[in-house]
């Protein structure tokens, strides 16, 4: 007993000295666990308003309505056995292709894909709530992969609203509508996983890309935001097979909308331009052209009479924004251009001797094309058109690369002029562009007066 009460007694000693010198107070116990409690409920509260705003049912209820199914129809030539083949007996044969539409106005204005219709004999449209119309073609633009469709509805039809592209933003959850796969009115999901993409390499696109699924037939559908905004107009895919493996890319709305209203006033695409020559910036051309800034659109040269000449824009000058858009690359330069119209005035910010700058230019009408078999044209003046008895054409200021000495062989030079382009007279540049779009961009046949008057016509396969 004597061994228990000694132990007992020890013990209680032992307790009261560590009760009395080393236990911190209760208080502060008290004030961490109600903190922890309070960052878990806010946490909490915001994990509910992420999946309120990413709901997707607003904009595809929005959507689905206005996204039409479009099928064309060509006729072609061929031979259906070795006895047609011998005796040269070539039957036609239809040939349906399929993609994907969306109405932009309530008596039936649709807008899609250029190569969706190119060469179509007739078009047929398709509604959500499987009504079909005879659809007319309006106009188109290859360079942009636009057109525009007429129907004529019976009753007022659900149509979508432009979105501003220029404010989509990188990380932005987007919807893709369309009919891949003759599968109608399918929506699938992505964010935006970048913007002011050229697949081309000739820096003459501007797509955004997205990771939505998109796949054969989704071409000429929508890409919404979450407000159900039209922002793009689904186009490409990027794949080795054909189907979606990762990424898509859509028109941007800001370009499709001012092709569409070009298309409905004048009847072809009235570009702006801004006069300048010149490359974007990267680590390899910043040391190529002796500057810093490795972000921007380097000004190697001015077109004369140009609005970026009159405005006081310079050899050597960086281009950094314009009406507030970063111009980061090429691509941004051109898809910003392609929103705007001959006499357009836009807020220019460079770059002069480590040194920002704000200039205001107006943008001119264009009057160079570039005709890859010949080299680029120029609207002449008349005065240049009658020393050559010409009433019309387009002169030859550059030969092609790769074709000048055939030409130079042949007696064409610098100063000659185009008349006609795939059997078309060319008036303007606008003619050209006409003319190139009748065959997707390809020259048939050409006609050239030389500079001491003769006239050759060029035939090519």
């Amino acid at each position: 007993m004597s061994i228990l009460f000694v132990s007992a007694l020890g013990g209680g000693l032992t307790l009261s000295a560590y009760k009395l010198f080393f236990e911190t107070s209760k208080p502060y116990e008290i004030v961490e666990s109600r903190a922890l409690t309070t960052t878990t409920v806010s946490g909490s509260n915001s994990l509910n308003s992420i999946e309120e705003t990413v709901s997707f049912t607003f904009a595809a209820e929005k959507t689905l309505p206005t996204v039409v199914h479009v099928k064309n129809t060509t006729i072609s030539k061929g031979y259906t056995s070795y006895e047609d083949l011998f005796f040269g007996r070539s039957q036609q044969r239809a040939q349906i292709g399929t993609g994907s539409g969306v109405i932009i106005s309530s008596d039936g204005y649709i807008i899609t894909n250029n190569h969706v219709i190119e060469g179509a004999q007739s078009i047929e449209i398709s509604t959500n709530d499987n009504k079909t119309y005879s659809a007319e073609l309006i106009g188109t633009d290859s360079n942009t992969d636009i057109a525009l469709l007429k129907i004529e509805p019976l009753e007022p039809l659900s149509y979508l609203t432009f979105g501003d592209s220029n404010v989509a933003k990188v990380g932005e959850w987007v919807l893709a509508v369309g009919n891949p796969f003759n599968l109608t009115s399918t929506v699938t999901a992505g964010i935006i996983s970048a913007k002011s993409r050229d697949l081309s390499g000739r820096n003459t696109q501007s797509f955004i890309q997205t990771d939505a699924a998109v796949n054969p037939g989704n071409s000429g559908g929508a890409l919404v935001n979450t407000k159900g905004d039209l922002i793009g107009i689904n186009t490409a895919i990027s794949s080795q097979t054909g189907s979606f493996i990762g990424y898509s890319f859509a028109v941007p709305s800001n370009i499709a909308r001012k092709v569409i209203e070009d298309l409905m006033e004048f009847g072809n695409v009235q570009n702006g331009i801004l006069g300048v020559i010149g490359g974007e910036l990267n680590s390899k051309n910043s040391q190529e052209f002796g500057v810093n800034e490795t972000e921007g659109f380097y000004v190697s040269d001015i077109q004369k009479g140009t609005g970026a000449e009159k405005s006081g824009i310079q050899k050597g000058d960086i281009i950094q924004r314009i009406d507030g858009v970063t111009i980061s690359k090429f691509s941004d330069l051109k898809g910003f251009l392609n929103t705007k119209n001959p006499n357009d005035t836009v807020e220019v910010v460079i770059l002069r001797d480590d040194k920002q700058m704000n200039l205001i230019v107006t943008l001119e009408k264009r009057t160079t094309i570039d005709i890859p078999i010949i080299g680029t044209l120029q609207e002449p003046e008349k005065r240049a058109l009658k020393a050559v008895s010409l009433d019309y054409g387009l002169e030859v200021i550059s030969l092609s690369k790769n074709q000048r000495k055939d030409w130079e062989s042949d007696g064409i030079y610098e100063g000659s002029f185009v008349t006609e382009i795939n059997d078309i007279s060319i008036n303007s540049i606008n003619d050209a562009q006409r003319a190139l779009e009748k065959y997707s961009n390809k020259v048939l046949r050409l006609s050239v007066v030389k500079n001491n008057g003769e006239k050759v016509v060029y035939r090519f396969r």
